[in-house]
């Protein structure tokens, strides 16, 4: 496969080129290239990156298949130029043990896409029994018990201990349920206003800290999970400033939605951690451009219509976003020059590599695995269902006009996604 008239992000710049592939992998990226191929594809200037890496989607199989399958999963993924995606272990059964991470390994065999899969830090992500984690040596990413905070500390202190000499990251769902309260949405102005039971950052930054605190004694890799709260991004930052080995992501939503956004009792904004308020947004924001939050995750969680219906007292929590995530991004932040397109892709494919040593992504770079995505900045396109390819709709910002939209894919050099003319 040759890639024509690339405008292709490598290094941090943006370079005029054409990129060849053979046997999965990237072989010459130069201008130019006199090549006979069948198939040359001419990208027309469009930008041309290296796959975006996602380390927060839920996947939904085992166990809850009317949400979202491995197949669909990881079209809707590849659909938003993703081309390696991070399964968190809230299935059914948990990815507690062997038998259950075989099953999903069985089913990840209709994946379009790469996947990262976790396992839980705690049995059942029950909070009470450390799962045994050496079992899991070279088969996980990482292990987390995203969907709950791990309440106990010698638990968490015992994990990244043993993590630590495992050499497995350890990557936290902050969340000290003592202070949730049985909320819905940020303790603010929101739940005032529609008198519904709020969720105070506390919640969040008190665990963050906690957190923090012990990875800095262990030496443990640690990473946050979809960052909300300003105060979880002032810790980040002084425990980064001491040389904890840590870091963070924050969610699409968190970057371009806050509290304010909310109008009515809509289920489809409740997701956890929620939107919070105005200065929390801005405070990610900086994050992400000074390089305290390293890494944008989708935090892709797939509902059945009936699972959000109700408002917020009722739904569950959660929404989609990783068909068009960089899109949105693009939309709201970039083109209001809050951020820059550097930024965001390198929070979506390069940092994410560097943090993690993921030698499976690509990256382009000749002989790397071609893991690419090709996006058209200049394409216009409203956020509709039909343009959703995940089983579940459940987001915020359908009926969107949205400024830019991935047209090709491509994982291990076989295209994975192609955008309809």
């Amino acid at each position: 496969m040759l890639l024509k008239n690339c405008l292709a992000f490598i290094d941090d710049k943006f370079v005029k080129t054409d990129i060849l592939i053979k046997d999965k992998k990237i072989v010459k990226i130069q201008k130019n290239i006199k090549e006979k191929d069948e198939n040359i594809i001419d990208c027309k200037n469009n930008l041309v990156s290296a796959g975006f890496i996602d380390i927060h989607q839920h996947w939904r199989e085992p166990g809850y298949s009317h949400k979202e399958t491995i197949l669909s999963a990881s079209l809707s993924s590849a659909c938003g130029g993703i081309t390696c995606a991070g399964l968190m272990p809230n299935t059914k059964p948990v990815i507690d043990n062997l038998q259950n991470l075989e099953l999903l390994e069985d089913l990840l065999k209709q994946s379009v896409i790469k996947s990262l899969p976790y396992a839980a830090i705690s049995v059942g992500q029950k909070g009470e029994e450390l799962v045994n984690l050496k079992d899991f040596k070279n088969r996980i990413f990482a292990f987390s018990d995203d969907g709950r905070g791990l309440k106990s500390n010698a638990l968490m202190l015992k994990a990244m201990q043993e993590a630590k000499e495992l050499n497995i990251p350890i990557i936290s769902h902050c969340e000290e349920l003592d202070l949730v309260n049985n909320g819905h949405c940020h303790d603010g102005k929101v739940s005032k206003r529609l008198n519904i039971a709020g969720i105070s950052s506390e919640s969040e930054s008190v665990q963050v800290a906690r957190d923090l605190l012990l990875a800095n004694k262990t030496a443990c890799k640690y990473h946050i999970c979809h960052m909300s709260a300003k105060e979880s991004v002032h810790l980040l930052r002084l425990f980064k400033s001491l040389g904890a080995n840590v870091s963070g992501e924050v969610s699409a939503h968190h970057l371009v939605s806050c509290e304010d956004d909310i109008l009515n009792d809509d289920g489809n904004y409740k997701m956890n951690p929620p939107l919070r308020a105005k200065e929390d947004k801005n405070e990610l924001l900086k994050g992400l451009n000074d390089g305290t939050i390293e890494i944008i995750a989708t935090d892709h969680a797939p509902h059945a219509k009936n699972e959000k219906e109700g408002g917020f007292n009722k739904a569950y929590f959660g929404i989609i976003g990783s068909s068009f995530a960089f899109s949105l991004l693009y939309t709201k932040l970039v083109l209001k020059k809050k951020t820059k397109l550097k930024t965001i892709l390198n929070a979506f494919s390069a940092n994410v590599k560097k943090r993690f040593n993921l030698k499976q992504c690509g990256e382009l770079k000749e002989g790397s695995f071609a893991d690419i995505c090709v996006i058209d900045l200049n394409k216009e396109w409203i956020l509709s269902e039909d343009k959703i390819p995940s089983l579940s709709k459940n987001t915020p910002y359908l009926g969107e006009k949205l400024h830019s939209k991935v047209i090709l894919t491509i994982v291990d050099g076989k295209i994975v996604y192609k955008e309809n003319e």
